[in-house]
């Protein structure tokens, strides 16, 4: 995964729906601009969103939230429902961070956009989760080729107010620290695309979607049971490139949630730079 520019917000990416609208882009910038002048220890930027911002919040949640019912694992719709999110608008950072630190020691940081990879992973352990505060373009409401507020707090949020998630996370975070180098962090990078974005487990019978990437995309989570499904396997998940403009063709399946965790926990906890070459030595 390569790392990204700090200024995505401000600089709208040539596929998304908003690049031909002067409106959206000075009012993406308006607030990409809070974000990029928070500071440590400054309040919590408000926003004030729109009417038809908050109309917008209101109708992909809602849709988000009936399709969760049925193809979400249950221990993130714990966390969602704890979260209490609110329906009829758009939450304020701030009040979202509050709520999980209560629920699981996790916050929430503004960023004016995409950051460097390993600024990302790193403030993980810290218990951080670097948040744009933005919203896509009203013109395709199921659709943003980017992350936006929908999938930082409907997808990220809320599995992190999942305390077994936030730990998870954090213990991600930390083995980041411990990649220094490119190709160490690049396969980290793909464990955790295929696990804490588009992770699936079997649940009651069923296929049920963990990863971030998959509950908050309105598309891809009615599909996700239509694409390859391997049992979870780290160093085949480690190997295994992906692209991030398509729904995923392969995922891999834990048996369980605590499954996922204790495999996912030890493969972080070990993590360094030496993991790259035991991986290579492995028969297959």
């Amino acid at each position: 995964m390569a790392d990204h520019p700090v200024i995505a917000g401000f600089d709208v990416q040539p596929d998304h729906p908003g690049v031909s609208d002067p409106a959206y882009r000075s009012r993406r910038a308006v607030i990409a601009a809070a974000g990029e002048a928070w500071r440590p220890g400054d309040p919590m930027p408000v926003v004030d969103y729109t009417p038809e911002e908050d109309e917008l919040w209101s109708t992909v949640s809602a849709a988000l939230a009936a399709k969760h019912q049925h193809l979400a694992c249950g221990e993130y719709r714990r966390g969602i429902a704890a979260l209490g999110l609110p329906r009829d608008r758009v939450p304020q950072l701030g009040d979202v961070s509050a709520r999980l630190g209560t629920l699981a020691r996790f916050r929430l940081q503004p960023v004016p956009g995409l950051v460097p990879t390993r600024h990302f992973y790193g403030a993980l352990a810290d218990r951080t989760f670097l948040s744009t505060q933005y919203i896509r373009h009203h013109s395709v409401p199921f659709y943003t080729p980017e992350p936006d507020i929908v999938h930082e707090i409907v997808g990220h949020a809320g599995l992190l107010a999942s305390p077994v998630f936030a730990d998870l996370h954090q213990r991600a975070g930390l083995a980041s620290q411990r990649a220094t180098t490119a190709a160490a962090l690049e396969l980290f990078s793909r464990v955790f695309w295929f696990s804490l974005e588009f992770g699936v487990v079997h649940e009651h019978g069923e296929l049920r979607a963990y990863g971030a990437g998959l509950l908050s995309s309105y598309g891809e989570i009615d599909v996700f049971r239509n694409a390859e499904v391997r049992a979870l396997d780290i160093a085949a998940m480690a190997t295994t490139p992906y692209d991030i403009s398509k729904y995923q063709p392969l995922l891999f399946a834990a048996e369980s949630i605590d499954h996922a965790v204790d495999a996912l926990g030890s493969f972080f906890d070990a993590y360094d730079d030496d993991t790259v070459a035991r991986l290579e030595r492995l028969p297959g």
